[in-house]
């Protein structure tokens, strides 16, 4: 499908990667480009329409797909990382705050604005997953477990959707240079360059989209005998 001419919903574009999309969605000639965070005054892209919405909050999710009828594609972006030991006490804390923004948050906005992409001719949703859902490296457990989790609920929204036309699009990059990343000692792809290949395959239809070298490389490890989530790392 072609981004040019279509109406799209990114979540979490106040910064990184999601500012990024709602920057490069204009100059691939969006029609309109729907940027939203808790904090709507945050967006700060011009051009867009900056929109509240908070994906943990059923009542904004609701206010936000009774506004926005015209979506075509559905940008699940919006994310959050905590580190930290899973043996520390506070990870049963950090797991459900990722539980509820990383997992239940695409899952809600997808169910309130799976029936708008429907009546508009399909389009498609994205989401933004990690190359963590297939491994955990340190102090990253509750991150993983979300990400795990959320891959499997876009497999299976991939298998629900398919029927209306709607493309399901996983993404799973390492590092992306942004401020959630900043103090990571490690290779890290641009957001223009995850925003590129993505917007990329979902004009050519892509269900999944690896960006970068290691993504690659961990994918490809899943069905050898010394996948890359037994394999120590750091």
């Amino acid at each position: 499908m072609e981004i040019k001419g279509k109406v799209v919903l990114v979540t979490g574009a106040n910064r990184g990667l999601g500012e990024q999309f709602a920057k490069a969605l204009l100059a691939a000639g969006a029609s309109k480009v729907y940027a939203s965070a808790r904090d709507e005054s945050q967006v700060k892209v011009p051009g867009v329409e900056a929109v509240q919405l908070d994906v943990t909050n059923a009542q904004s999710i609701a206010a936000a797909a009774d506004r926005l009828t015209d979506v075509q594609v559905v940008i699940n972006n919006a994310g959050a990382i905590i580190g930290g030991s899973l043996l520390d006490g506070a990870s049963i804390d950090a797991v459900r705050s990722q539980v509820e923004t990383n997992v239940i948050g695409p899952l809600a906005i997808t169910q309130a604005f799976a029936p708008i992409l429907k009546r508009n001719g399909g389009g498609a949703v994205v989401n933004i997953l990690s190359v963590l859902s297939w491994l955990t490296i340190d102090n990253t457990g509750s991150y993983s477990a979300s990400k795990s989790a959320v891959w499997a609920i876009t497999n299976g929204l991939r298998t629900e959707l398919r029927g209306q036309n709607t493309l399901v699009v996983g993404v799973h990059p390492a590092f992306i240079d942004t401020d959630m990343t900043a103090g990571i000692d490690a290779p890290k792809t641009s957001p223009e360059e995850v925003v590129r290949q993505v917007l990329e395959g979902i004009e050519q239809g892509k269900e999944e989209i690896l960006v970068d070298e290691v993504g690659r490389n961990v994918k490809a490890s899943l069905s050898t005998a010394t996948p890359a989530y037994l394999t120590p790392a750091h």
